[in-house]
């Protein structure tokens, strides 16, 4: 078991995505080190009540690489904290941090990872293609990001050779998925872990699409046998089943086990709790660094499973296993200021992708014959 600790250490970002769910990005909300420092204090001074053997020390943003040195300094202080303190975590944690990789190659950002690379992961966001890439991922004054993040990827590859990147899909760049997927493995990036938004942004025929896509995708990979290799993970074996009611009825993400820390030294159960990333509702926090962090508003998360929050068409649904959500967007689209109400968004797209995957698996099959 491992505990997650995320640092919103800023809200500013030099792009402007067009899929993103942080609708409250600017440049303003920074973290400083005295509201980071509380916040460990608070957290390390509790041993008994996060028993995890493990725990992540997650950076966030806006884009989180901005602010660096911040960050730098408050890894220093968990380091010596955590020695001091003769905590259980001491050499069972990590650092964690997504970027968008325009500042990989920064001199103070390849002194971060020079010393703290043992204990580091760091996965920068690429959605394929130039032509996919820059479709979403966009600068402020619309130019495409593409040329700017690709330039850094051999020397991320070299550092970290077993990296991930996270590609999203939209509405807009169905079409180039396949491709963009290949262009991911011919980079040397051998984990392309990949969703589509959860966000009701899909319209009539994008499933189908999708699925093609897809096809084409898994014939790529099995007649060039990069599988021996390469990993995408919408390709599972374990999607698209009914349910097993013993096994399956755990809620989805650690929504409520997770800790999240804002600029002001709130503490939410998830970043997708916070107010810059709510479109419609109000932020549920759970704490502040100066009082502690309120179980009874931790109680909802804690007690969320598959079955509290679904419909029974979901819950009946042939092909429900692998089917995600995201707690923060269930709550955003729900009727009202429930974490209780599933959102359906994505249910034609997952099931497009149980389809394919289905293709994919049986052709690995048949060449066992």
């Amino acid at each position: 078991m491992t505990q997650t600790i995320t640092f919103i250490v800023t809200k500013e970002c030099q792009l402007v995505c067009k899929y993103c769910y942080l609708v409250g990005k600017n440049a303003n909300e920074k973290m400083s080190f005295e509201v980071a420092k509380k916040a460990i204090d608070y957290l390390l001074d509790r041993q008994s009540d996060y028993p995890a053997e493990s725990v992540i020390f997650d950076f966030i943003g806006g884009e989180p690489l901005l602010e660096i040195a911040l960050i730098d300094q408050i890894c220093d202080y968990i380091k010596t904290q955590l020695y001091l303190k003769n905590h259980h975590w001491f050499n069972s944690y990590r650092f964690a941090i997504s970027t968008n990789g325009l500042l990989y190659n920064n001199k103070k950002v390849q002194q971060f990872i020079f010393k703290n690379k043992q204990h580091l992961s760091i996965g920068i966001t690429i959605d394929g293609t130039k032509q996919k890439h820059d479709l979403n991922r966009i600068y402020k004054n619309g130019k495409g990001s593409y040329d700017d993040v690709v330039r850094c990827i051999p020397l991320w590859l070299s550092q970290f050779p077993d990296a991930s990147t996270k590609v999203t899909i939209s509405h807009e760049d169905l079409p180039y998925v396949k491709e963009s997927v290949e262009h991911l493995f011919d980079l040397g990036i051998k984990t392309v872990n990949i969703n589509v938004v959860f966000e009701d942004v899909w319209s009539e025929g994008d499933d189908k699409i999708l699925e093609e896509q897809l096809v084409l995708l898994a014939d790529h990979i099995i007649d060039n046998k990069l599988y021996v290799e390469y990993t995408c993970s919408f390709f599972n074996k374990d999607i698209g089943y009914p349910l097993d009611s013993a096994k399956d009825n755990q809620n989805w993400c650690g929504a409520g086990k997770m800790i999240a820390i804002d600029a002001l030294g709130n503490f939410y159960p998830c970043t997708r709790f916070a107010k810059y990333s709510l479109r419609e509702k109000e932020p549920r926090i759970t704490g502040n660094i100066n009082t502690g962090i309120d179980r009874n508003k931790l109680r909802p998360f804690l007690a969320l499973t598959r079955t509290s929050q679904s419909t029974e068409e979901c819950l009946k649904c042939d092909v429900a296993s692998g089917c995600a959500w995201c707690q923060g967007e269930n709550y955003d689209a729900a009727e009202t200021p429930t974490i209780y109400q599933r959102s359906m968004a994505i249910c034609k797209m997952h099931k497009a992708r149980v389809r394919a995957n289905r293709y994919y698996w049986q052709r690995l099959k048949d060449m066992e014959k």
